[in-house]
């Protein structure tokens, strides 16, 4: 097999999120033809091809997706003993490892910076979180806590500060009939094949992000099953559905996207973001960036403190944090 080569395997689980060479460079900061040598050279490794790569789309064969289950823990844990020993070594106050879904927008970026400011020898680290696995991470220890869409209902998880409630906004292809209204009534998501998520995550979270019916009851058909947000906006501007987001990622991944339109959808719960933590082994530095993000939101205090109604978490208590 020769030697292993860590880039090589980086690029591969990049672009396996993105399903765009372009975009996979740009997050490693190399060159399209760079992530597509890397990956070359990762399947001569192994002896058979990974991605299937067409001029209208990137996506993983069978193998690639198998390969992917199994490196990608196996990859979080070999960097996170890493960052520990090299923590250790620098006789630092260790890492804070925060998951994230979506964008990373003022307030948590706000929250990471009153963190460090009091923790200056607490590295910290963010990394993305797939759509299809909101809290998996948390879970596996991937990282110490999570900001996730709501709800969250995890009997081994507590659900901290919520926050950065939005309007809902449906992605379109441009050419859909909808695609020129300046809104649209939460019970036409039923005229519509609404973009759905596949994956570990429970029934009552993928349907909130992808409702089956309207108020009204109208069924609302269902389309396709992605993995990543990327993934569903790709399907979404070549026709196979519609997907819904919050304005904010909206805003972030629609730029230069003529392919794609975004309509708001009245009449639909906005999103909302709250941070997981572990109910039994919670890091003190996950409890410290708790009460930072808490400190640093702007939102009324039932923002701080969510009801279950706010939330959608039964059986999810808020988070209690001390200084």
């Amino acid at each position: 097999m020769g030697t292993l080569e860590i880039r090589e395997l980086e690029a591969f689980l990049v672009l396996a999120e993105e399903l765009h060479f372009g975009r996979a460079g740009e997050r490693l900061f190399v060159s399209q033809s760079r992530v597509s040598q890397l990956l070359k050279s990762l399947e001569a490794r192994i002896g058979a091809p990974l991605v299937e790569r067409t001029s209208r789309r990137v996506r993983l064969t069978p193998l690639g997706q198998t390969f992917l289950s199994s490196l990608r823990p196996a990859y979080e844990a070999l960097r996170a003993t890493v960052e520990e020993t090299r923590a250790a070594a620098r006789g630092t106050g260790g890492v804070l490892r925060i998951g994230f879904q979506g964008t990373i927008d003022d307030q948590l970026a706000g929250a990471v910076a009153l963190f460090e400011e009091r923790r200056p020898a607490c590295a910290v680290e963010v990394a993305e979180i797939a759509l299809s696995d909101p809290f998996g991470p948390v879970r596996r220890q991937e990282v110490d806590c999570a900001v996730v869409l709501l709800p969250v209902a995890e009997d081994d998880l507590v659900l901290g500060p919520v926050f950065s409630r939005q309007l809902r906004v449906l992605a379109l292809p441009a050419r859909h009939p909808y695609a020129s209204r300046a809104s649209l009534s939460v019970e036409e998501l039923a005229d519509v094949r609404l973009i759905g998520v596949r994956g570990d995550a429970p029934d009552y979270w993928r349907h909130a992000q992808a409702p089956r019916r309207t108020p009204d009851g109208r069924p609302i058909p269902a389309g396709p099953l992605v993995n990543t947000l990327q993934e569903g906006l790709s399907l979404a501007a070549a026709g196979r559905g519609a997907m819904l987001l919050c304005r904010s990622s909206a805003e972030y991944h629609g730029s230069g996207r003529s392919s794609l339109a975004f309509v708001p959808v009245e009449g639909l719960p906005g999103s909302l973001l709250g941070l997981v933590l572990r109910r039994a082994s919670s890091s003190p530095q996950a409890r410290a960036f708790a009460q930072a993000l808490a400190e640093t939101l702007t939102e009324p205090p039932h923002g701080l403190r969510p009801s279950r109604k706010d939330a959608g978490s039964p059986g999810t208590s808020p988070l209690t944090v001390t200084p």
